[in-house]
């Protein structure tokens, strides 16, 4: 009981503080999740074993660029690139047998870009026309909880057929269908009354987020596999660390804003 307590206690915590960072202002919003990034990254290091600060040094300045300086399309596709590519190649690592471990530059590369551009990506979600979509980016946090809060719910009572069980031995296929149904008919109500995109975009929205959130999950889970560890820190009491927590967003963000920008092409 105290466990849930403490669990309820700093999830309530975590999301008041993103509430208000997205609700004060834009510049709130960035700095929040520039420091999100900063935590990721130092768990990250933890569980591959990177040595130094150089990663830190290499983020901070890819994401004070890109979120403030860089306005070419053609650099931020670069970019895009070069983290959808890096994902790709952690879903290499995440399906194979084998156990190599990753050279020094391939971890100081995967950080950079799986974890600095991932949440680059995030920050620059509720971006559009120089404008803050404060409620497209709620609309994604909100996606992202009911995805993961009914794939534990469905996976806990109905659950029956693990998904992965070499990395993940709780995840479920139930629970992973039901937190996609769920989601997918929480991002049809959005599309009501959320101008910005409408319901079937949002829809196939919420499938590109649980797709790649829960392959994120998984892939941060064999990362700690690897490593020995159950969670990738100590941050947020009940949940682990803020890599726990941010997995999922952190590794679909790319792939949300590629499909955000693909709507903006074709509508």
């Amino acid at each position: 009981m105290k466990e849930v307590i403490r669990r309820a206690l700093s999830g309530a915590v975590y999301i008041i503080l993103l509430l208000s960072a997205v609700f004060l202002s834009s510049d709130a919003f960035d700095f929040l999740f520039m420091t999100f990034g900063l935590a990721c990254l130092y768990e990250y290091k933890r569980l591959v074993h990177l040595k130094g600060y150089h990663v830190f040094i290499a983020y901070l300045a890819l994401w004070w660029g890109f979120i403030y300086l860089v306005n070419d399309r053609w650099l931020i596709h670069i970019l895009m690139f070069l983290t959808i590519s890096t994902n790709i190649a952690l879903l290499f690592f995440l399906f194979s047998k084998k156990k190599k471990p990753f050279r020094v530059y391939q971890k100081f590369i995967i950080g950079l870009f799986y974890i600095g551009g991932g949440c680059i990506f995030l920050t620059m979600i509720p971006y559009k026309n120089n404008d803050f979509a404060k409620l497209l980016i709620m609309g994604i946090f909100i996606l992202i909880w009911i995805n993961d809060s009914f794939a534990y719910l469905v996976g806990s009572t109905l659950g029956r057929n693990k998904l992965f069980p070499a990395v993940s031995p709780k995840k479920t296929i139930e629970g992973t269908l039901g937190g996609f149904v769920f989601t997918a008919i929480a991002a049809y109500f959005l599309g009501r009354y959320e101008p910005i995109i409408g319901p079937m975009q949002w829809m196939i929205l919420a499938g590109v987020i649980v797709l790649f959130g829960t392959l994120g999950d998984l892939i941060e889970s064999k990362l700690k596999r690897s490593a020995g560890v159950k969670d990738s820190g100590a941050i947020i009491p009940g949940h682990g660390g803020m890599l726990d927590r941010l997995d999922s967003m952190v590794f679909a963000a790319p792939f949300a804003y590629l499909t955000l920008n693909i709507f903006a092409y074709v509508s």
